[in-house]
Formats: C-alpha cells, sequence, structure tokens
C-alpha cells in the first residue's frame, strides 16, 4: 500500500475525513456538503502525524531545490511544519492570516532572510486562498517560495487556477479522489454513492 492510500485510510480511521452520501454535513459557510474535513484531529494521532511528515520529506526529497526554511500556515499548518522542520533540522516561521493588532505587528513569526528558500505548509487546500496568501506574504518580505505542500485537497479547478495564477507550485499528500476511490474499493461507498460525491464537487467547482 502506498503512503498516499495509507494517509487517506488513517484520515478516514480517525475521523478527521468523514463521508456521508445521504445526510449531508452542514460547513461554516452554510454549505451542504457529504464530506467533512478536519485534519487538526491528525495532531492527536502520533503514528498517522508521523506518516503525514514523512509523506511531507518524500516530497521534499524529490526536489531538485531543498528548502532552507519550513512555513506553516496559521494556525492547522503550523504543528505539520514544526514536526517537518524539526526532522529536517530546518527552521521554523509561521504566517497570520493578517498581522498582528499589537506587538511588532508580525505577519510571519520567527525569522526569514532574503532569498531564503520554503516550503509552505498547510492542513487543507479548498480554494487555495489562505495557502496563496501565506506564500504571497513570504515574498513580500523577499523569501523564494518553493511551493505549498498539504495534506489533503478537494481538487477543485478554482483552487488549481489560483495556484496557477499566483505562480505557485502545490502537491498534496491525498485527496479527495484517492478517497473516493479507496472506499469504493473498500465498498465502503457503492459505485452510486462515489458518483454523488464526484457530482457534488462539481455542484460547488463552476
Amino acid at each position: 500500500m502506498t503512503l498516499c492510500n495509507e494517509v487517506t485510510e488513517d484520515l478516514l480511521r480517525i475521523q478527521a475525513v468523514q463521508i456521508n452520501t445521504k445526510e449531508y454535513f452542514t460547513w461554516t459557510s452554510g454549505l451542504k456538503s457529504p464530506i467533512y474535513c478536519d485534519n487538526r484531529l491528525t495532531i492527536s494521532a502520533p503514528s498517522v502525524r508521523k506518516k503525514i511528515t514523512k509523506a511531507f520529506m518524500d516530497k521534499i526529497e524529490a526536489m531538485d531545490e531543498k528548502p532552507d526554511v519550513i512555513a506553516g500556515c496559521a494556525t492547522a499548518g503550523i504543528p505539520h511544519a514544526a514536526w517537518l522542520a524539526d526532522a529536517l533540522d530546518l527552521p521554523l516561521v509561521y504566517v497570520r492570516s493578517s498581522a498582528k493588532g499589537h506587538g511588532k505587528q508580525n505577519k510571519i513569526e520567527g525569522e526569514i532572510q532574503p532569498n531564503q528558500r520554503v516550503i509552505v505548509i498547510e492542513d487543507l487546500i479548498s480554494t487555495g486562498g489562505s495557502a496563496i496568501q501565506a506564500a504571497k506574504g513570504l515574498e513580500e518580505v523577499g523569501a523564494h517560495v518553493l511551493g505549498v505542500f498539504a495534506i489533503f485537497t478537494y481538487g477543485l479547478k478554482k483552487a488549481e487556477k489560483a495556484f496557477k495564477e499566483a505562480d505557485f507550485k502545490h502537491e498534496t499528500i491525498t485527496n479527495y479522489d484517492s478517497l473516493a476511490n479507496l472506499l469504493e474499493e473498500k465498498e465502503q461507498i457503492t459505485k452510486n454513492e462515489k458518483e454523488t460525491l464526484i457530482q457534488w464537487r462539481a455542484t460547488i467547482d463552476g
């Protein structure tokens, strides 16, 4: 079994990702969805977070350019960025969604130098907005962003478009399609339920 499939199974097992094609979840935005993703639960599962760190390390190992710094997106990306930075013995920074309203009013916490190469860590990519904002914040202080890594993506076309327009590479450990395929293979959902998952994504990706 690939590490991607192992992490996908783990996310389901710890209920970081839940699927229900009959009674939809309601997101904070009010959107009705057959999937609910809360990757924050991974921080309480040592074996899962170690696999996530290993998967990120494998991606970095395959890169021609290596990072000098690991950056976490506040807040859910911070712990995974910290574990990755520790495993690689690299400096860590994290990027706020907006500058603090007091003190030094930092948007980036930690030390980053111009021209340092950075990998941005996020827990989840939906539209890509928060990760792209973090990457742009790093570029504003002179860093060179090699890419954005995340645990999971819904695979929305609007996210692909946003990353392309912002000129940032991005990769994830697992994704919506891998999840749907694995559930069908394990007969945890039917072919019709899988189709429901795919159709739902299409309806929000117009």
